[in-house]
């Protein structure tokens, strides 16, 4: 299958394509804005604490995370971790994606619905997205039925990746909101912040695009089975 020109030319190469320009564009704003501090001069821990606190969270921890724009929250532990160049710059950058992660957990004490769900599917989505492709290309090669098997399985990873969206755009919404309205950027600063958070919102949709092509894909390979 991997070798398929359809496949390569409908799913691979799309994908590739859209990875590298949304990297990019990541990487050029993190770049620009990564280096522009914010007039209050908060870090993105501080900016952060400063959001929890401020509705209530106080029982949410704040942690150091090794690697580069690895920030992420954890609502199984409920703690939010943030990447060393984020939780101690002072950047729009910083403040902007501290603030992002800061809105997840608000959506999770507020049990946001599109989150909820997400977490709820998440299982299904991670074994979906592992297994899918090579019970697809078993029943391709060997016993049939399995490729509906996949196709149910992906099915759910392309769930997952469509409801990430309304997840991740609600928390860069709260983010620029609680931002403004706490002081911590000002309206000049709030463009670079929704440059930098624009662009990491489009990784997910380039994911979803993905997820969706491979699913219509291994849709047609089934019904090229079914016609022989």
């Amino acid at each position: 299958m991997l070798l398929d020109p359809q496949y390569l030319l409908l799913v691979m190469i799309p994908t590739i394509v859209m990875g590298i320009i949304t990297q990019g564009m990541v990487k050029s704003a993190y770049h620009t804005y990564s280096r522009l501090g914010t007039r209050r001069g908060l870090s993105g821990q501080e900016a952060a604490r400063y959001i929890l606190d401020s509705n209530g969270l106080y029982d949410v921890p704040i942690q150091m995370t090794p690697g580069h724009l690895s920030d992420h929250y954890d609502p199984t532990r409920r703690v939010l971790r943030l990447s060393p160049g984020v939780y101690q710059g002072r950047s729009i950058a910083s403040v902007g994606i501290a603030a992002h992660e800061a809105g997840h957990a608000l959506q999770h004490a507020e049990s946001y619905i599109p989150l909820t769900f997400r977490n709820q599917i998440f299982p299904l989505a991670s074994f979906g997205s592992n297994f899918a492709i090579p019970l697809a290309l078993g029943g391709l090669l060997f016993y049939p039925p399995l490729i509906t098997l996949g196709i149910l399985l992906y099915a759910g990873a392309v769930l997952f990746s469509i409801v990430t969206l309304p997840v991740e755009f609600n928390a860069s919404s709260r983010a620029k909101s609680l931002l403004m309205s706490s002081g911590i950027i000002t309206q000049d600063e709030n463009e670079g912040v929704s440059k930098v958070l624009g662009a990491a919102a489009m990784t997910y949709v380039a994911t979803t695009l993905s997820a969706i092509l491979t699913l219509l894909y291994l849709l047609g390979l089934r019904n090229e089975e079914q016609q022989q």
